[in-house]
Parts: C-alpha cells; structure tokens; sequence
C-alpha cells in the first residue's frame, strides 16, 4: 500500500488513495507494530488524544523506526506553536482541527512552511533527521491539512479548499454531525444531510485540486468513503481497538464455558 514516507506528501497532493490509522494512547511500541502494518500514515492524536508532546515525540520515533508508515499529528488549534512543535518532532504532516475560513486556512498552511512561503521557525531538533532538513525540501515533504467540521467551515469549503498550499482537507463526522444538529457524535436523524455534506467537501476539494480525506470507525466504512470520492481515509483508533477486541475475547470465553 505505502511506498517511501519520505514521498508522503507528494502523494496526499496528488490525491493518491492513502489510508490510515489513528493513534490516542501514549504507547510507543504499541504504536510501532502498527506502523508496520501497512497503512500509509499513522496520525497521533494531540487534540483529543491521551498523550503530550513527550508521547507525541515518542510516537513518531516509534513510527520512523519501522520506516513505512509517514507519521502525522493532529495538533490541538490552528497556531504557530502547536504545529512548528509537531513538525519538529518529526511529523509529515499536520491535521489542523476546527479551520472555519479560507483566511484561517491560510494561516495553518503558513505555520507549516519555511519562509518565504510562510512563517514557520527553524529549529528541526529532531525532523532534521527524517524531513529535510534544507528548508525547500522540507516544505516539499510536509502536508498541511484543515478539518471541515463546523457549520461555518462547511459554508466555506470552496474557498477553504482554494486556499494557495493548502494539501488536503478532512472531515470530523462527529463534530460535524452535531454542527448540522445532531443530538449525539452519531445521530442517524441527521444521516441526509451528513451525506450530502460529505459529498459537498468531496467534490469542492477535487474542484480545487486537493486532497479529500475522512476519519471512519473501520475498514469497511473507510473503503466506501474512498468510493464515494474521498482520497484518504483513516481507520478507528488503538483505544477503539483494544476495547473491541478484549470485549469480543470476553464474549468468545463466556460463550464457551457457559
């Protein structure tokens, strides 16, 4: 499925098909076998996720250690700080959540690049190693990604998706379908109008150029989001996993003893 991380980027611009895997817990070797899986990417999760840079830093060295998947990281906001610290510890490339304007966008794709394509601080203590590190060419391999996950951002896909160095966008389906009025993360009432906005960004990316990506609860629903046009899709998470497999062990145990 994945070649080199160091084409990562390249690849996302491209709108290749990639997949993913979504990482939250603070667990390096953990996250290093799945790295060796096969997905394209592995993004840590820094928003929402249960680990702090030193997790963040020990996740993609456990990532670069199997040297196939690219590591990604979701930073916490769309600011210099967050982004320039996950870019140094080595990240591919950054998912910037809750991006509401083509003028936010701008500023997420700035805080990724060298200048003069934007304002990024050069200090690669530990990318320098895997990215780069001459400025041009890490620029050329590091993604700048903007979630599409509010009422507001999905008004301004088109213009979001237009915005100069932009690589991809992706959809938060839990935010989003409470931003359409959901009561919860998963609200079926809101189902139509979910699709409908998922097919909007899709096409509005591939109109811009760009790549369109997903996070989904599992396979099969990533691979019908790549279907339905989307260019990357990301695949549940560790804790996700971890619980569904102990719960489906317990039952399989249970079952056979009576």
């Amino acid at each position: 499925m994945n070649t080199s991380p160091a084409d990562f980027a390249v690849r996302l611009r491209a709108r290749r098909r990639i997949i993913g895997y979504w990482v939250v817990l603070d667990n390096p070797v953990g996250t290093e076998r799945l790295a060796g899986l096969g997905y394209d990417y592995i993004c840590v999760d820094a928003q929402h996720g249960l680990l702090d840079y030193k997790g963040t830093l020990g996740a993609m060295t456990a990532i670069d250690a199997r040297g196939t998947a690219a590591g990604m990281v979701r930073v916490p906001g769309n600011d210099g700080f967050w982004i320039g610290q996950a870019l140094d510890a080595g990240a591919r490339g950054v998912i910037v959540p809750l991006v509401n304007t083509a003028e936010e966008a701008a500023a997420a794709v700035s805080h990724c690049r060298y200048p003069p394509l934007g304002v990024r601080s050069y200090g690669p203590m530990r990318s320098g190693l895997r990215v780069g590190p001459a400025p041009a060419e890490s620029n050329r391999q590091v993604a700048c990604v903007v979630m599409i996950e509010t009422a507001q951002g999905l008004a301004n896909t088109a213009e979001i998706c237009a915005t100069d160095g932009l690589d991809g966008v992706y959809i938060g389906p839990s935010d989003l379908t409470i931003a359409l009025g959901g009561r919860t993360s998963t609200d079926t009432s809101v189902a139509e109008k979910f699709e409908a906005a998922l097919a909007k960004v899709a096409e509005e990316a591939r109109t811009a150029g760009i790549a369109a990506g997903i996070h989904c609860p599992d396979g099969a629903t990533a691979a019908k989001r790549l279907a339905q046009g989307f260019t990357f899709a990301t695949v549940s998470s560790d804790l996700a996993h971890l619980e569904q497999a102990a719960a489906a062990h317990l039952r399989d145990a249970t079952d056979a003893t009576g």
